[in-house]
């Protein structure tokens, strides 16, 4: 395997060729609503992104994640056929959160021969998931619209 310092060279060689590749700015933490993030993720095993659904107040994330459950058909129809969405997912640390997510697997961060089916992925799935919440941000945004 690797030592810590290698796979953090590694990673910044990875992140450094996917920006490369792939040169925009992402939505991720600019979605202006508190807590809801999109994430890219990478490990030996699969690559993944996803859309965090995390408010501290739990009533705010039940209604962020029914919101999309609302919009699950049209979810999957017209933009993430192969999407999951767990309403209680937990975290390492024990946190639940409710987590809306895609997976590729048989690659790995440590094997630069599938760098490129990684940012393929990412950009594909990420790019989805952007036009998804650009289409349906306000729906989603605005708590005072019931589900």
């Amino acid at each position: 395997m690797f030592s810590k310092a290698e796979a953090q060279i590694i990673k910044k060689e990875f992140w450094t060729a996917f920006a490369d590749a792939y040169p925009r700015k992402w939505l991720l933490y600019d979605t202006k609503i508190k807590d809801v993030t999109f994430k890219f993720y990478i490990d030996n095993k699969k690559a993944q992104v996803f859309l965090d659904i995390e408010p501290k107040e739990n009533e705010k994330r039940k209604i962020y994640f029914e919101k999309i459950v609302s919009l699950k058909d049209i979810l999957l129809g017209e933009f993430l056929p192969d999407a999951v969405i767990e309403k209680e997912f937990h975290l390492e640390t024990g946190k639940a959160i409710s987590r809306v997510w895609v997976e590729q697997t048989g690659i790995s961060l440590y094997n630069k021969a599938t760098w490129n089916d990684i940012f393929d992925f990412f950009n594909e799935k990420m790019d989805a998931f952007e036009r998804f919440f650009y289409e349906y941000e306000d729906y989603i945004r605005d708590l005072e619209i019931n589900t």
